[in-house]
């Protein structure tokens, strides 16, 4: 730590460089304010999260601090979400601009306290300036549902600066207003769970607590050592001094652990084996270094290779870490920093590694926004002292500084471009990885929105061609193919998609309706009865099997599963016009007639229940009231083609009781 000396100069200093970062910062990102949300993980977090929506509400904030939707615990993350949709609804350039405004903020404050521990102003603006321009952050910043980074980073970083405070100036109050800080962060992103390590290496460099002769400065809510400690004893204390953190970081990993696992995150090993998992890992860790250096072909998604990783190329990068951790170490004595820097980002980036797989991809950019400020750090001060040994040291610094950010603005500034819409964004991952089926597949559903439904087919079918056993991809491309009238396709893969995942609801019911239009009853029965048996309290399941039986003509079977639906859903307006059908067509008239007025008053707006009560009074001699209903029916629809023929018939034919109309209905899903 330095003391500063000339002070009006070095804050004109600050301010530059701060203005420097600010404007270097919004010269890349100003264009996202333009953009759109995007298919991937928009709508879990705000497009389509009604939660999310509704702003700031007391029903909110309860859902914010109960809820592990999107498989995390993270309130904080859902009240900024909340707070945006409050100021700007669903457009979309005010939740970008929020994720701007917090990624400025984090570089200033990166800035400042690296500043602030070390009094190295060039190079903690470079680190700054990398933190702020890499493409590797780029989509931390450019994806809305991102926020948790930007956001749990704020709270780090704040964190940082009021450890720094404790440790000028030791007292309960800093101590708790750091763990405070910490405690916040978590709830905003649990990856934050390193950050106890993390202060453990600023212990060391640059704040240099472990020395044994600053002891009689540092102060805690316990005497500090004296020189005479020895220096294993001052570091246990450095040590107890961090419990509270790690207590805290326990505590959010096992929620985390839970959440994910409860919503079907977590892979298990059969599907990712340990081995699998290490040598990922060790790629992994390479492969982000290697982007960092060079940073292209990046994608939001990058597909896991599973069995098909090179173990040989894993253990090379198992040997390189390594080498690099004992050279590091070895060096030490004279660089600290690489220490501090090389081991930020080895801890900060092992919880989402993928020893401890969620979802399909082998790595993500998005892990890297906290991880590569140790990298950063390297670099600047690895660079610096490089080049101080030369005859110009600090020009070449500051030109070489220059260059390096010049080159990654541009990089980052095109890279921004591929996020303007979903279409935009999967069209350059497609680009740049390769046998990316969730690429595909996401794709797919956002041409199938756009209504381009053979685009969308072909897509789907590439996705199910690159992973067979893809079973979300083979029954999206059904339920294309259904919408494209080819049934008899979309059969073959709803039937795909059961022999993956037998229990799934939606395939059954799909399958069952797709199956029921191709005539094949039997068939669609079978499927109904297997949505009743995975959900036998689910009464639209009771209905539609009820419906499929009475056209085999099983009407004790039908009665039964109406009567169940029914009970389950006393409210169920079509349950009881599909039974007046049934009713009807057993001529039990009066029974018909019970069941629609039922319908009716659940439902008053029903323009089908009034058509066929229409017709049931009709056939009871009510041209009248039939006449009325008729009528009804074309008013809430005037397109209603049965109802029209039906009021015709019964105007031509009043009081003509043995020329009724004829009921068309059909049953209601």
């Amino acid at each position: 730590m330095t003391t500063i000396k000339n002070k009006p100069f070095i804050l004109r200093c600050d301010v530059l460089v701060c203005l420097f970062l600010i404007l270097t910062t919004l010269a890349v990102y100003w264009q996202v304010r333009n953009h759109e949300f995007v298919i991937y993980d928009d709508d879990v977090y705000v497009t389509e999260n009604a939660h999310v929506q509704a702003g700031l509400t007391r029903e909110g904030l309860r859902w914010a601090f109960t809820t592990t939707w999107a498989n995390n615990w993270h309130p904080l993350t859902w009240l900024s979400h909340m707070l945006d949709c409050q100021l700007y609804g669903l457009d979309p350039s005010g939740h970008h601009l929020t994720n701007v405004f917090l990624h400025l903020a984090n570089t200033l404050l990166l800035f400042l306290v690296l500043k602030r521990m070390t009094g190295a102003t060039g190079k903690s603006t470079v680190v700054a300036a990398l933190f702020a321009l890499h493409p590797l952050h780029l989509q931390s910043v450019a994806w809305v549902a991102e926020r948790k980074d930007v956001l749990s980073t704020l709270f780090l970083l704040l964190t940082l600066w009021a450890y720094f405070r404790y440790v000028e100036g030791p007292g309960l109050n800093r101590y708790l207003l750091t763990l405070l800080l910490f405690a916040v962060g978590l709830m905003a992103k649990p990856m934050l769970v390193t950050l106890p390590f993390v202060l453990l290496l600023l212990d060391y460099w640059p704040l240099e607590r472990h020395r044994i002769g600053l002891a009689d400065n540092i102060r805690a809510t316990t005497p500090a050592p004296s020189h005479g400690k020895e220096p294993r004893s001052f570091f246990l204390r450095l040590l107890a001094e961090k419990v509270p953190f790690f207590v805290l970081a326990v505590g959010s990993s096992i929620v985390t652990f839970l959440a994910q696992q409860g919503g079907g995150a977590v892979k298990t090993v059969e599907v990712f084996p340990i081995k699998i998992r290490i040598a990922n890992a060790l790629l992994s860790y390479v492969n982000y270094i290697g982007k960092m250096i060079w940073p292209h072909r990046l994608a939001i998604l990058y597909p896991h290779p599973g069995s098909s990783l090179s173990m040989w190329q894993a253990a090379g990068a198992g040997l390189l870490l390594v080498s690099i951790s004992f050279a590091t170490i070895r060096a030490a004595r004279r660089h600290p920093y690489l220490v501090m820097g090389w081991f930020w980002y080895l801890g900060t980036l092992l919880p989402v590694i993928g020893l401890v797989q969620i979802g399909s991809q082998a790595m993500a950019d998005r892990y890297t926004y906290v991880p590569l400020i140790g990298l950063f750090i390297v670099v600047a001060w690895g660079i610096f002292e490089l080049l101080e040994r030369t005859r110009h040291g600090q020009i070449l610094f500051i030109l070489s500084s220059a260059v390096m950010l010049s080159l990654l603005m541009t990089v980052s500034w095109a890279q921004a471009r591929h996020w303007r819409t979903s279409v935009t964004l999967l069209e350059h991952t497609l680009a740049v990885t390769t046998n990316n089926y969730i690429a595909h597949a996401a794709l797919a559903t956002v041409l199938k929105q756009d209504g381009n439904l053979d685009e969308a087919i072909d897509h789907y079918t590439k996705a199910v061609d690159i992973k067979p056993d893809f079973a979300v991809g083979h029954y999206k491309l059904g339920h294309a193919l259904a919408e494209q009238g080819n049934l008899q396709a979309a059969v073959n893969h709803y039937y795909q998609a059961l022999r993956f995942k037998p229990n799934h609801v939606i395939i059954h019911q799909n399958l069952a309706s797709a199956l029921a239009s191709l005539g094949e009853m039997e068939k669609a029965a079978e499927q109904y009865a297997a949505v009743v048996r995975l959900q036998p309290k689910s009464a639209k399941a009771h209905n539609n099997l009820a419906n499929i039986l009475a056209r085999q003509g099983d009407i004790e079977e039908a009665l039964s599963h109406y009567s169940m639906a029914l009970q389950l859903k006393p409210d169920y307006a079509e349950a009881y016009f599909n039974l007046g059908n049934l009713w009807a067509w057993l001529a039990e008239l009066d029974k018909a007639s019970s069941s629609f007025i039922r319908a009716l008053q659940l439902e008053p707006h029903f323009a089908e229940a009034h058509n066929s009560l229409g017709v049931v009074l009709a056939r009871q001699g009510k041209l009248d009231e039939a006449i009325d209903h008729f009528t009804e029916a074309l008013r809430l629809k005037p397109d209603f083609v049965q109802a029209q023929n039906n009021l015709r018939t019964a105007l031509q034919q009043a009081g003509q009781s043995d020329l009724a109309p004829r009921n068309s209905a059909r049953p209601r899903s």
